[in-house]
């Protein structure tokens, strides 16, 4: 099926949220690229985490990718220490997970102390809108809800 692009900018200690859910839920997502760039390459020290998760998240954003936590659908980890003798480093993480609803991001930059003083950063997304059938979309929305309610 088709491929849905997602780009921006997500400040740090930032929420964002891709709206993606409809009103049937028969359209799902999949993610198939995530990659991230500095604001300004080179220019800093910057040490960021990018996380999507399938609920809203609230308060400071954790700077520790768990895993284990279902809702957590991709994770990316940027360095740049702005020096050219040692090298960026990036590490990304999806899971291959269908969801039908809306997606959050989330991004500290672990460099900079304290939350929200830190660099933004640039992302980018693409996911595989799917067709879902009855069964996968019933599947895809009781775990939203169960990740919902056990919040």
């Amino acid at each position: 099926m088709a491929i849905k692009s997602f780009k921006g900018q997500i400040k740090d200690n930032a929420i964002d949220t891709i709206v993606l859910h409809t009103n049937t839920g028969s359209t799902g997502y999949k993610i198939t690229k995530l990659e991230v760039f500095p604001v300004t390459p080179g220019a800093a020290n910057v040490e960021n985490v990018l996380q999507i998760f399938t609920i809203p998240q609230t308060g400071t954003t954790s700077a520790t990718p768990n895993f284990s936590d279902n809702t957590l659908l991709g994770a990316a980890y940027f360095i740049d220490n702005g020096s050219s003798a040692v090298p960026t480093t990036q590490t990304i993480s999806f899971d291959n997970m269908k969801f039908n609803q809306d997606i959050y991001l989330t991004q500290r930059d672990i460099a900079n102390g304290t939350p929200g003083n830190g660099s933004a950063l640039n992302y980018y997304i693409e996911l595989e809108q799917v067709k879902l059938d009855l069964n996968e979309n019933t599947v895809a929305t009781l775990k939203d809800i169960r990740n919902i309610a056990s919040q």
